[in-house]
């Protein structure tokens, strides 16, 4: 049959290049490693480091009771009048702890801060993995001033990978509408080239790791 389009003469050279494959002119080349270097720290030390280097507070906890008197001196420091959290477990640790909090939907745009939970943190990128399947949902991750995250050092993946595999196997068929991977506060510099932190969400952003491990 004659060729007469540009377009079937290009169909039939991808066809001809997959059916008669070339060796490849790198036959050296190593493609199974893995393009990153082994870790020199834990995980959590190597999340600590990297989340910190995009301006995120970290805050070490060796339990539920230390979690508690961390975020007592945190909110209090701040002096945060209107704290808003909608997981059950974060909040019986903020009646434990004493500190005011709502879940009132009336009260959501005057909160100070905002606490959730996530889905894993990501220790080479010192990244937050966060999905709309959570109690919490979407708007709780962008919308307050301050965001704090409660995590478990059981939460801890070394890499994207890892944490994308975790969430397949916790939702399988049932996967959320949105995953989002959250790399410090935001920022911007897109006038006039001048750092605004919480352009377009929160401007400081806190992970208090409870540690599973002692």
């Amino acid at each position: 049959m004659e060729e007469t389009t540009s377009r079937e003469k290009v169909l039939k050279k991808l066809r001809n290049a997959l059916i008669n494959r070339s060796e490849s002119p790198f036959p050296s080349l190593d493609l199974n490693s893995s393009v990153y270097k082994d870790f020199e720290d834990s995980l959590d030390i190597t999340f600590a480091t990297e989340f910190s280097k995009v301006s995120g507070k970290f805050i070490y906890c060796e339990d539920e009771k230390d979690l508690e008197g961390n975020l007592v001196s945190l909110i209090g420091e701040k002096k945060w009048k209107q704290v808003f959290c909608t997981e059950q477990e974060i909040k019986e640790t903020l009646a434990n702890a004493g500190i005011p909090f709502t879940s009132m939907e009336s009260e959501f745009t005057e909160m100070d801060a905002g606490i959730t939970y996530c889905e894993s943190l990501i220790a080479r990128l010192g990244s937050i993995m966060v999905s709309s399947r959570q109690t919490s949902g979407r708007r709780l991750n962008v919308y307050p001033e301050n965001h704090i995250v409660i995590a478990r050092s059981s939460q801890i993946v070394p890499d994207l990978k890892e944490a994308l595999v975790n969430i397949k196997e916790k939702y399988k068929d049932n996967m959320p509408s949105m995953i989002s991977v959250i790399t410090g506060p935001s920022r911007t510099a897109d006038i006039e080239k001048t750092l605004v932190m919480g352009a377009h969400g929160p401007r400081e952003l806190y992970v208090f790791l409870i540690d599973e491990e002692k």
